[in-house]
């Protein structure tokens, strides 16, 4: 197998390259949540993020973790809502370019939380970083990989995941659930797709030798590491579900929040 990146674009061109391949088998896309988001966000998108793919596996869910700044003065959930709802508009929040997965994750736990804050987009991580530890930037929703690093000398503190259960990476944050936030549950999924009209015998193939390297202890023990949580149901059947309903969750929310096409 040869990796072959295409980077750009939220994820466009690598995704529009596997929409327009031969449906041979020969050629499958990474996708995550981005790849259903991206073409919502353009007036002539490169593909259509349900009928253009066939799904062939989802791998793994990884959740995000609402992060705050050492100068918020709040320990838990609840009292970091209470405290947004008694500044409406005061607190910003960061997240890597508009439309990106950090920044959507975070507007659904504002409208679960009936928060009124400022989006403040970033290009880099590391700028959003720097903002929080000065207090700049309030508060964060962003994927676990990224999060735990910035929590590792405990300036800044992680109050929920977003997951419906709790991270093995994260044992002492509570989820979203528990705060009493289930409408602010979400996770960014990663998954297979292969060009529309791929044979079905083909998916079984690709879906049963994806399933052996799953069942991997060192493929569970490095999703682990990495605040991922391996797919219970990895069928194709259970991945194109889960596009068909990410794609209407984001579909309503991306008007909603005044995002439109370009």
């Amino acid at each position: 197998m040869i990796a072959d990146n295409r980077p750009g674009a939220g994820g466009l061109i690598g995704a529009a390259t596997v929409a327009t391949a031969t449906p041979d088998g020969y050629t499958l896309g990474m996708a995550s949540t981005s790849t259903i988001i991206s073409p919502l966000l353009q007036v002539k998108p490169p593909y259509r993020p349900i009928e253009d793919f066939t799904p062939v596996a989802l791998l793994a869910s990884i959740t995000s973790v609402l992060v705050v700044a050492p100068g918020v003065q709040a320990k838990t959930v609840q009292e970091f809502v209470a405290l947004a709802k008694s500044r409406p508009g005061q607190f910003n929040f960061a997240s890597i370019g508009a439309g990106t997965a950090a920044h959507l994750t975070a507007e659904i736990f504002n409208r679960a939380a009936g928060i009124d804050a400022v989006h403040v987009p970033f290009k880099i991580i590391a700028d959003i970083y720097t903002e929080m530890l000065a207090n700049r930037v309030h508060y964060l929703v962003f994927v676990s990989p990224a999060s735990i690093p910035m929590l590792r000398d405990g300036k800044m503190r992680a109050l929920a995941v977003t997951s419906a259960k709790r991270n093995a990476a994260l044992p002492d944050t509570p989820t979203v659930i528990e705060a009493g936030l289930p409408g602010a549950e979400v996770d960014t999924m990663f998954g297979v797709l292969a060009p529309a009209g791929l044979p079905k015998a083909i998916v079984a193939k690709l879906n049963a030798d994806i399933q052996k390297i799953l069942r991997q202890p060192e493929t569970r023990e490095r999703f682990a590491r990495q605040g991922g949580e391996p797919a219970i149901d990895v069928s194709p059947e259970a991945y194109g579900k889960s596009l068909r309903e990410e794609y209407e969750r984001y579909r309503k929310l991306l008007p909603a929040i005044g995002l439109k096409p370009q």
